[in-house]
């Protein structure tokens, strides 16, 4: 169970880490298509913060996927060594999943989108947009991810009981 939950921490922060490297050194409009519409039609096109900004960006947005995704196929191997039966492998997968999606909600949307002025200090253009004061603007998107994540879970862990 500890290295369910420390698996979660990892794709918390890894997913933390890819936006902010996004939101400060990448800086391109491409990367708000998930905020609400007001916001990404305010945002406007920036040059690079400092000489290689969206360089040293994308290789931290990169490192972050592989850790994202590392953390699932980490928690398959350890699994695997260790024996799971397709119902332990499942509630791990599971319990990963809707952590994640526990963070995404109540971190990214709520207080890092609604509370926290992060995206207005590096886009000061988008301080009156009314998208940051719409909480569960996107919630038909979540609400098929927390549905859809049971089968993603058991798909997971059908292949590494096989395995």
């Amino acid at each position: 169970m500890l290295t369910t939950i420390i698996l979660s921490i990892i794709l918390m922060i890894s997913i933390f880490i890819m936006i902010w490297s996004a939101v400060a050194l990448i800086q391109q409009k491409k990367f708000f298509s998930t905020a609400p519409k007001d916001i990404q039609d305010t945002i406007i096109e920036r040059k690079e913060r400092f000489r290689d900004a969206r360089l040293l960006g994308y290789v931290i947005a990169l490192i972050c996927m592989i850790a994202f995704i590392g953390s699932f196929i980490y928690g398959a191997y350890d699994g695997i060594v260790h024996h799971y039966t397709l119902m332990m492998f499942f509630i791990r997968f599971i319990i990963m999943l809707y952590l994640y999606k526990a963070f995404d909600i109540i971190f990214l949307d709520w207080f890092l989108l609604t509370k926290s002025h992060f995206y207005q200090h590096y886009f000061p253009e988008t301080k009156d947009c009314e998208g940051f004061h719409q909480f569960g603007f996107n919630r038909k998107e979540q609400i098929r991810e927390i549905i859809i994540y049971p089968f993603i879970a058991l798909l997971f862990a059908l292949i590494c009981s096989l395995i």
